[in-house]
């Protein structure tokens, strides 16, 4: 079920255009976990030489995981140096961690915030490359 801005306003007259933001920030960081759960789930038991092997790909699942976590891990705080660091712009912060945090789309950023998609992926470009320059500084 989607909610828009305008009915969760309608609906909510006390509220803001940032509490929506948040509470659809919180809805599709749980869809996108309920997603990667259910990814893993469907994936843990693989065919090895056309022979289900539960214990082998309960192994490989782990170790698969475990290196996942360590990329995002580093990638996380990558982001939150570069976050820290002053570089970016206010606007162009929301929406990298929308983007690159939450899952969303310069759709449904674009959407969110009453802009033009095309003004929300050239936030995200110049995020990008001054994400770059910083780190060849």
């Amino acid at each position: 079920m989607e909610i828009t801005l305008e009915d969760y306003l309608r609906d909510n007259p006390d509220k803001t255009e940032e509490d929506f933001a948040e509470l659809k920030a919180r809805s599709d960081e749980i869809y996108y976990q309920q997603d990667r759960q259910e990814y893993r789930v469907s994936h843990r038991n693989v065919s090895i030489s056309g022979m289900e092997d539960s214990v082998i790909a309960s192994a490989l699942s782990v170790d698969a995981e475990l290196i996942q976590k360590a990329e995002e891990k580093k990638a996380l705080e990558t982001a939150i140096r570069l976050l820290e660091s002053g570089k970016l712009t206010d606007v162009q912060k929301r929406r990298f961690c929308l983007h690159f945090f939450q899952g969303l789309s310069t759709r449904q950023i674009a959407k969110l915030e009453g802009v033009h998609q095309r003004a929300v992926w050239d936030s995200l470009m110049w995020a990008e490359k001054k994400l770059k320059k910083f780190y060849e500084e």
